[in-house]
């Protein structure tokens, strides 16, 4: 069995959470589509940061133009507001750890495209809407099943930790709005 079918098996229920948890935000609302960004940016950055001081330019050279971070905040500025408190991101030892991390990232791409169709033109959608290297999602997928890592289960553990940051995120920015 592959990595990624691994991943996908052993963090479907993590994921179903994270996504009825977005779920609740109606991006076609300025709030709430700032409300959705300002949990992402508690994570996403962190996450990116802590990614590439682990190395995971070693197993995705295009990773620099992978990174969303810049077009987050460049989202939640256009819409005047400012970015909130990052939450730590997972410890990222060894190999299995950065693809389960990446893994989350990837995928949280793939679904914001799909997000991206219920956000007005005339707000900012830049994150949702990245235009990274063209076969990106292919290259990625390839490199990940071709991964041949000991221990899946670290790279389970941190995936399942980085979509507990994203729910705990979402939940934080939901209860700080009036």
């Amino acid at each position: 069995m592959s990595l990624r079918s691994v991943l996908r098996a052993q963090t479907a229920d993590c994921h179903a959470e994270v996504d009825k948890l977005f779920g609740i935000f109606d991006l076609s609302s300025k709030e709430q589509y700032r409300t959705f960004l300002r949990a992402h940016a508690r994570v996403i950055p962190a996450a990116e940061n802590a990614l590439e001081e682990a190395g995971i330019v070693r197993l995705l050279p295009d990773w620099p133009e992978r990174r969303r971070a810049q077009l987050l905040f460049a989202d939640i500025g256009e819409l005047g507001d400012r970015l909130p408190e990052r939450l730590p991101p997972p410890a990222l030892d060894g190999d299995a750890a950065l693809w389960g991390a990446v893994y989350v990232l990837e995928g949280s791409k793939l679904g914001g495209a799909l997000l991206a169709k219920s956000v007005p033109d005339r707000l900012p959608n830049s994150y949702l809407t990245p235009r990274g290297p063209k076969g990106a999602v292919r290259t990625f997928m390839d490199r990940l099943d071709a991964s041949s890592i000991g221990d899946p289960a670290a790279a389970v553990r941190t995936a399942r930790t980085l979509l507990d940051l994203f729910l705990k995120a979402g939940q934080l920015e939901l209860e700080a709005v009036p």
